[in-house]
């Protein structure tokens, strides 16, 4: 049953993307309540194998169908065991809710089918992601979720100006079928390179099979190992694709733009699917690391942790620090969901820096990425009310919004409050947990760590003030007076966002409880049984010391970032443009975070703008000039066209030859700066 269950899961919604085009033949009402049916009974499915968690010694459970047995052996199956149940009920528990939402969020839009087929595949892929025993089928499930994405990002494809993001003027906007590119180009440049990790563990393993690989690891890791450099390749080339399905540095710059979709599958993406995909591989291969570092001796398997750990840590500060100056609110909290999964891969990091960490580390990353989860998924949904209220999705266009908008304002509170950490919130105790594996493990990541909690307190602050607090700004004020009536949505989207508020609060409550069981259910279910390595590693675990300080920073650090915050933006104290207008600093630095570090643009150029003009040309020039050698046109002509062809490559090569040695310079600085900290 177990493993049925598991079947369930990936199947019900994969279903429900075939049917939806059918049932729409039927009725609309028919397809639609068939479209949340399907993700319903895909949650269903989850949560019947949470009890799982509390039972621990009977995981893992692995059901396999054989699909090509000549000449290399692969399997099509299921892995249950704690980390896959964990994931499986974050994405179709929560994706279940967003659906639900769709109903009043979507009703009317003409492309409705479409719509339906894109949430139920994108569902379905990733329950197949985070279930597969296989990392081969892994990476199938990684694929059709960037597939499905980008048809949800570039849902509105045909760029009706409403639709654009970005500026406002003279700021560049940037339209759906521009978002949609970026972020499949962007992604897909770190999943072809870790197709190449992938490759390379077969080699040497014989096999993809999780399972395999944990039984077989003291063999295989020991023959990559005798290639010098060899496992640091593989590393870079696994960490690679998770870098760029969760957006972190340098990949981290498609997620902002990401909004251009409709506002349910901005919750989609940032909270229940997409970027935890990465997250999710990370926490698959950390035992495998962890083993090879601290067991076999293999000094090269420590990169994986010390990359994991500064990446994340260095992106949750950079991502924080742009979310401080966005005026679009979907992008404030774009910018803080890559924030977030920074925090999570900095746990997941540091459980291997140390011996001690490995059981503590890895539960309080996937803790926070349960606890983010659901105050993301509140948080972008709250957000879908408010710009469909609003009609804008400036900051600067809203203002005095709880008068009109109470429940969205009450939903929206818990979940931002839980972002900020504060107790007793499921939020402060995921990131308490990931603070307290962080001190074990290195003082200038933990200094990262809380500095970057301060600016989160500072911009949620900001976002939460100047959407409801504070005095109507012109435009609401115009909407008034034209009679546009403002209200929390249909009863669809009230029900949806009240669940996840409820469930915030109930998780608070229960949060030592939940990380528990977490703990334990990893420690009996998860790895130690997996690596047969359960006594050292019990032995290791036992040496790990927690810190009473930690908590008290940690909610000094929220007081430290929202006290000013609040001043500013809620009392009034001084006008945010008056501080810039002082202040020559203050003024460099907005601009700074205001361009994203400069990253953003250079980003564009290459994937964006390099593609489409990299197509254009091949359509002009290849296309044009094979055309005229099948009809034998004068060689004249051909040779011109070549030539042509020619110089557009040299100007090409030279602009990408420099884009890449400054995202390789701005690489390199970072694994300096990583490794003078970690001597240090």
């Amino acid at each position: 049953m177990t493993a049925l269950a598991a079947w369930v899961c990936i199947g019900a919604p994969l279903l429900g993307a075939g049917l939806t085009p059918l049932l729409a033949r039927v009725h609309a009402r028919a397809r639609d309540l068939g479209a949340v049916a399907c993700s319903a009974a895909a949650a269903a499915a989850a949560l019947s194998l949470l009890p799982k968690l509390l039972h621990p010694g009977q995981l893992p459970v692995e059901q396999t169908l054989a699909w090509i047995e000549q000449p290399i052996r692969i399997g099509f199956g299921v892995l249950v065991d704690p980390l896959s149940i964990v994931l499986a009920n974050v994405v179709a528990v929560i994706s279940f809710i967003i659906m639900v939402y769709c109903l009043g969020y979507m009703r009317g839009d003409p492309a409705r089918t479409r719509f339906w087929m894109w949430m139920n595949g994108f569902i379905g892929s990733m329950l197949l992601l985070v279930l597969s025993s296989d990392l081969l089928f892994v990476f199938v499930g990684w694929k059709l979720v960037g597939v499905c994405s980008y048809g949800l990002i570039g849902f509105y494809y045909q760029d009706q100006r409403k639709y654009w993001i970005g500026g406002p003027p003279p700021d560049p906007f940037v339209k759906p079928s521009e978002a949609c590119v970026k972020a499949l180009v962007v992604t897909g440049l770190g999943d072809m390179l870790m197709l190449g990790g992938l490759l390379l563990v077969y080699l040497h393993a014989g096999t993809l099979n999780f399972l395999e690989l944990y039984a077989t690891a003291p063999i295989w890791l020991a023959a990559m190992s005798a290639s010098p450099g060899m496992v640091i390749l593989v590393t870079l080339l696994l960490l690679a694709g998770p870098l760029g399905k969760s957006a972190q540095f340098p990949f981290h710059e498609w997620l902002p733009e990401a909004m251009a979709g409709p506002g349910p599958v901005s919750a989609l993406i940032h909270a229940a699917t997409m970027v935890k995909s990465g997250v999710y591989l990370v926490a698959r291969l950390v035992p495998l690391f962890y083993y090879g570092y601290w067991v076999a001796g293999i000094g090269e398997a420590g990169w994986f942790f010390h990359l994991t750990a500064w990446i994340g840590a260095f992106t949750a500060f950079l991502a924080a620090t742009q979310g401080l100056v966005a005026l679009e609110l979907k992008k404030v909290l774009a910018y803080s969901t890559v924030s977030q999964i920074g925090y999570m891969l900095l746990g997941l990091g540091v459980a291997g820096l140390a011996p001690g960490l490995l059981a503590g580390g890895y539960t309080a990353g996937v803790f926070h990425l349960v606890s983010h989860a659901l105050f993301k998924a509140c948080l972008f949904l709250c957000a879908g009310t408010v710009i469909h209220a609003v009609h804008s999705f400036y900051l600067t266009d809203m203002g005095g919004a709880r008068a009109a908008l109470p429940l969205t304002w009450g939903f929206m509170l818990v979940a931002a409050l839980s972002l900020m950490g504060v107790p007793p919130l499921p939020g402060f105790w995921s990131k308490d947990a990931v603070l307290l594996a962080t001190i074990d493990a290195s003082a200038p990541l933990f200094g990262l760590a809380l500095l970057t909690a301060a600016i989160t307190a500072g911009y949620t602050v900001r976002f939460f003030t100047l959407v409801f607090h504070g005095p109507a700004s012109p435009h609401l004020s115009g909407a008034a007076r034209a009679g546009d009536p403002m209200d929390d949505g249909a009863m669809p989207m009230r029900l949806a966002a009240g669940a996840l508020a409820l469930a915030l609060l109930a998780a608070g409550l229960g949060g030592p409880a939940i990380e528990h069981v977490l703990h334990h259910a990893f420690e009996i279910g998860g790895f130690h049984e997996a690596l047969l390595l359960e006594g050292p590693l019990r032995i290791a675990a036992a040496e790990s010391s927690g810190h009473g300080l930690v908590p008290v920073l940690s909610v000094l650090v929220v007081v430290a970032g929202a006290a000013p915050a609040w001043l500013v933006y809620g009392r009034r104290v001084i006008a945010p443009g008056t501080l810039l207008e002082r202040h020559r600093a203050a003024r460099r630095l907005h601009r700074f975070f205001w361009s994203r570090w400069g990253i953003d643009p250079l980003l564009t150029r290459v994937f964006v703008d390099g593609t489409r003009r990299m197509a254009g040309r091949i359509a002009r020039d290849w296309e044009g000039a094979l055309d005229e050698a099948v009809h034998r046109r004068w060689p004249g002509m051909l040779t011109a066209r070549m030539q042509r062809l020619v110089h557009h490559l040299r100007a090409d090569t030279e602009e990408l030859l420099y884009n890449v040695s400054y995202v390789l310079i701005l690489f390199g600085l970072l694994l300096a700066y990583m490794f003078l900290g970690t001597t240090g």
